[in-house]
């Protein structure tokens, strides 16, 4: 369980193919801190610390991870949004959010406001997915608040700190994001759908 409030961004140092499986290593300030079996959300993907060594760890993702996921898309060099899971006795300062990417999207505008961002993201709607006005969303592992709601798009707007301190400030229109819907929303939509079936 995370809250998407990015603790540090990590850098991809080394990819490794292994069958339909790739392991990742990258490099992060908490490294440290991390130990073998240890769940950590990369851009919002929770996966499994498999091995640690001196500042980098490793994490692998396998086939169903990466076709659901922008992890495919990463490169040596890559910036990557971290968040460790949760402590219970800790505040929820972002939303309930399990690191279970539901799908991505596409970035199709980036708007500066004076310091401020609104970023606008694309999205096939299949499936109970559905974003609300000041509700939450999940955008490569951040907790962010939906500004404007359509039809398969939806707006955040980013104050200058999560700008600044994650690897947003990198996104270009066309990039590839990964989504998690707020939790709540899902279990309605899906009561919602099933109500209207019977």
């Amino acid at each position: 369980m995370f809250t998407g409030i990015i603790e540090a961004v990590g850098i991809v140092e080394k990819i490794e193919t292994k069958g339909s499986n790739i392991d990742f290593t990258l490099n992060c300030p908490f490294t440290h801190e991390l130990k073998i079996d240890q769940s950590l959300a990369h851009n919002g993907c929770c996966l499994t610390v498999v091995k640690t060594e001196g500042t980098t760890y490793t994490v692998t993702a396998i086939n169903e991870t990466l076709e659901k996921t922008n992890l495919g898309k990463w490169q040596e060099g890559t910036v990557v949004n971290l968040e460790r899971c949760m402590k219970m006795d800790g505040r929820l300062d972002g939303h309930i959010v399990q690191g279970h990417v539901d799908k991505t999207g596409e970035v199709t505008g980036i708007e500066n406001k004076d310091g401020s961002y609104i970023v606008t993201i694309q999205y096939n709607n299949e499936g109970d997915f559905v974003t609300v006005p000041q509700g939450s969303i999940t955008v490569n592992g951040i907790s962010l608040t939906v500004a404007k709601s359509e039809d398969s798009q939806f707006s955040v707007a980013l104050i200058p700190y999560t700008w600044e301190f994650t690897n947003m400030k990198n996104l270009q229109p066309g990039d590839t994001v990964n989504l998690e819907f707020d939790i709540i929303g899902k279990y309605i939509a899906r009561l919602i759908k099933k109500q209207n079936v019977i």
